[in-house]
């Protein structure tokens, strides 16, 4: 985790959502399929606007030390353990953190030597998700890049049924302080969710057609007769 989620709500919602000022253009079609280095929503302080802008970023952050790009893909997640010391995200961890809206996050939880199941995270009342991300740019001019990065951290509870990794999904009243707060504050700012918080979460199982990238549409988040035994979902 995270390798695969859904993020389907149009600009001038999350700009509403977020209080944030669009810079996307209303550019952002929904994707209920996002891959590494698909194009994706952020949430990000703005010294131009003096407070939260709406952008539009790379998945798979590119330190802007590095030489070329080729390695976004491997970027896609930065871990709650490392994420304040490992160079490639440590700068961005202390001054570019963003929220990554969802609508919620795949897994695969494998049931046989040749079959998985995919489950959908998402809330149960249809909200959106606010990931914990951070953003960098590299390059400069035409070829300038925005880039993001999703932290994860150990799953909790019923989650970890599923995955052994989660995204740090952070509930309203902490987006505030991920966006502004200082990186000393690393343990308030890497703290778990609560696990109330991840009570509302649906689990649901899912179709095997989002398991191709080229795959898209509401139909990938309906749910199925799940073929494990995780009754408890």
């Amino acid at each position: 985790m995270c390798g695969r989620y859904a993020s389907t709500r149009g600009a001038e919602d999350l700009r509403a959502l977020f209080e944030a000022e669009d810079e996307t253009g209303e550019g952002l079609p929904p994707d209920y399929n996002i891959a590494p280095t698909d194009p994706v929503p952020i949430v990000r302080m703005s010294q131009r606007v003096g407070g939260r802008v709406l952008s539009t970023a790379r998945w798979g952050l590119v330190p802007a030390w590095a030489a070329d790009v080729s390695g976004a893909a491997r970027m896609i997640n930065a871990r709650v353990e490392t994420v304040a010391t490992a160079r490639a995200f440590a700068t961005s961890f202390a001054r570019r953190r963003c929220l990554v809206p969802a609508d919620g996050w795949y897994e695969w939880l494998r049931v046989s030597a040749r079959e998985k199941q995919a489950y959908f995270m998402t809330p149960r009342d249809g909200g959106v998700l606010a990931f914990a991300g951070l953003w960098s740019v590299w390059g400069t001019g035409e070829g300038r890049l925005l880039t993001c990065s999703i932290v994860t951290r150990p799953a909790i509870g019923d989650l970890a049924l599923v995955h052994d990794r989660m995204p740090l999904v952070l509930p309203p009243g902490r987006w505030a302080s991920w966006l502004t707060a200082p990186a000393g504050d690393a343990a308030d700012l890497l703290a778990p969710p609560p696990e109330e918080y991840l009570s509302t979460l649906d689990v649901r199982p899912v179709g095997a057609r989002v398991g191709d990238v080229r795959n898209d549409g509401p139909d990938l988040v309906q749910r199925v007769p799940s073929v494990t035994d995780l009754t408890l979902f």
